[in-house]
């Protein structure tokens, strides 16, 4: 005997109960007696609205510290760096100006590493964004008691750990650079020959089996968690699988993070670019159609640079 079909059964049973509802409202205001029907959304799928919005409202206030910050530091050095021949601007939002000859100290290289961190933040908080709502979401299904936003805290603390270290590194190539005189005062690289060649090897990297590895476990927050054990509850758990979930973002995107020296470390308008270029790699379906495209044109612009450069 065949099982009776029960598609829909529910969402009439619901239409019916307040259709009901509504007649009696209805005969309540009649008699004079003022009432309203109210929608109770169920109380799970309310409890994860609420977790959506709460993880939502604090990614874009971080999101947005960031960037005001980047625009702050990028005005400031553009205003210090008119004609200021000789001279070095800080990157501290203060007006701090040395003279372009001086070796970098302890107090420049904090700059500098605060300033590619904060900068870390701002490119690539949208594009984690997914990974960590899905994250605060199974969170939600795993705890019986209290809220999973320490743990997703934590997690997304782990994940910028490995920005942190990334930033370490952008510092002390910045400083190399520097030192070798192919920086401008917008921290750009004066040489066509560099500046190409960094471009070749984005636009190389983009086509590697590493890039798509690491892609693929950007792209899908559910199947990465799936992968790597799911949620956690302990500190340490969260904290190692954020900063493993940030070394495949890091394994993503760190040659593209490179092209900032090419197009200028503090060019706001190049961030934001390379932001939305990460972004749609990461979040759209056409990704990987997106990341091979990219590579095409950067070759071809690095190309280009290149034959500036040796002519």
């Amino acid at each position: 005997m065949d099982a009776p079909n029960t598609e829909g059964t529910e969402d009439r049973g619901g239409e019916d109960l307040n259709q009901t509802a509504a007649y009696i409202a209805q005969i309540l205001r009649d008699g004079g007696i003022g009432c309203e029907v109210l929608d109770f959304v169920p109380a799970e799928k309310a409890v994860l609205r609420r977790d959506r919005i709460v993880v939502g409202l604090a990614l874009t206030f971080l999101t947005a510290l960031a960037w005001s910050y980047l625009l702050w530091l990028s005005a400031d050095m553009h205003m210090g760096g008119m004609d200021m021949i000789g001279m070095r601007m800080l990157p501290s939002g203060m007006g701090h100006m040395i003279p372009a000859h001086t070796h970098w100290h302890a107090m420049e290289f904090a700059f500098v590493f605060a300033m590619w961190t904060v900068m870390m933040v701002a490119m690539m908080m949208p594009s984690a964004a997914p990974m960590i709502f899905a994250y605060a979401r199974v969170g939600r299904h795993n705890e019986t008691q209290g809220t999973p936003f320490p743990a997703t805290v934590w997690f997304v603390a782990g994940y910028f750990l490995a920005w942190l270290a990334f930033s370490l590194l952008a510092t002390l190539v910045q400083w190399g650079l520097e030192r070798a005189g192919v920086l401008d005062s917008a921290m750009a690289s004066t040489s066509n020959v560099l500046g190409g060649f960094v471009l070749v090897a984005a636009g190389t990297y983009q086509w590697t089996r590493l890039k798509d590895v690491c892609l693929t476990q950007c792209q899908r927050p559910f199947l990465f968690l799936m992968r790597h054990g799911g949620f956690r509850r302990d500190v340490p758990g969260c904290v190692m699988l954020g900063l493993r979930r940030g070394a495949y973002c890091v394994g993503c995107c760190w040659v593209l993070m490179a092209l900032l020296f090419v197009g200028g470390v503090m060019n706001v308008l190049w961030i934001v670019l390379l932001g939305l270029l990460i972004f749609l790699e990461q979040v759209t379906s056409s990704g990987r159609l997106i990341t091979h495209l990219a590579g095409i044109v950067l070759i071809a612009a690095g190309g280009w640079l290149l034959s500036l450069g040796i002519s």
